[in-house]
């Protein structure tokens, strides 16, 4: 506990390991087999329970709990375990579930994220780095979560569900189906309601990958054939993007969802001028 500081209200259960210059504020319990990095601050009444690893430089405020048992009737009380990236700022009330001993056994949160007030990640996820979690979003289990992820205030994620790299998904959408990435779900339940155009610029994509991906998008939902059986040719039309190429890799990896679509009574509206770029 080197060069830690500690309140004298806050319980550290023996074979916890603290790292150094680590702030634990009034009233946490931090539980047994929990590891908390360097430079963390838990600022106070944070819980963390179970096998539970928190990345350097995170910052926790009140009423997180964190490393909690599933809830799931499956889950046995196997060793099951939670792991947090570096650098996460969880605010307050945040939930977030260790994975269930009949699956992963691991639910994973990646680098640099932001989860907002009440938001919660259940068991077995695989959160990437650089995702934002908006006040009250709720995913259920074994949901995936690219990197470069924005998910707006109150929106859910049924179990299950992928999400792709720099997608967007909007304040109280409900997603039930697989959104590619890039792309943006809007509504209840959530259709494809077109790409992500502010967030490929944000991440520095050029002009004319945007483009490339846009046609790319009309190609796969064209519903002239499914989404797989035009893969292959996006693919071909498009063999030195990796825009495109993510999105092909996303299409054609198994899933146990839907693929979130436009839509049936509208074309995907992403028009070449819709960003004035």
């Amino acid at each position: 506990m080197s060069l830690s500081i500690i309140h004298p209200t806050s319980i550290i259960e023996p074979g916890a390991v603290i790292g150094e210059r680590v702030s634990i504020g009034p009233l946490c319990h931090v539980g047994p087999d929990a590891v908390i990095g360097d430079d963390v601050e838990l600022l106070s009444h944070v819980v963390i329970m179970g096998p539970t690893t928190l990345g350097n430089g995170a910052k926790v405020y009140p009423n997180a709990v964190l490393g909690g048992e599933p809830q799931n009737t499956k889950h046995k009380g196997g060793r099951t375990t939670l792991v947090i990236g570096k650098n996460c700022v969880i605010r307050e009330g945040v939930t977030m579930h260790r994975g269930t001993d009949g699956s992963r056994g691991i639910t994973t949160v990646g680098d640099n994220c932001m989860f907002l007030a009440y938001a919660h990640v259940a068991h077995d996820c695989i959160i990437g780095d650089n995702v934002t979690f908006s006040n009250n979003v709720m995913i259920g289990g074994h949901v995936t979560i690219g990197n470069n992820v924005i998910i707006g205030g109150g929106a859910g994620i049924h179990q299950f569900v992928r999400v792709g790299h720099h997608a967007f998904i909007g304040g109280l959408a409900a997603l039930a189906s697989d959104l590619v990435p890039y792309g943006m779900a809007i509504g209840n339940h959530a259709y494809l309601g077109g790409l992500n155009i502010i967030g490929m610029k944000r991440s520095g994509m050029a002009r004319p990958e945007i483009h490339k991906l846009r046609h790319a998008v009309r190609m796969l939902f064209d519903r002239t054939k499914s989404i797989r059986a035009r893969a292959d040719d996006v693919r071909a039309a498009y063999p030195d993007s990796p825009a495109v190429a993510d999105l092909i890799d996303f299409i054609t990896t198994d899933t146990k969802r839907a693929y979130c679509t436009p839509p049936l009574d509208s074309a995907i509206e992403i028009s070449d001028s819709d960003d004035n770029s």
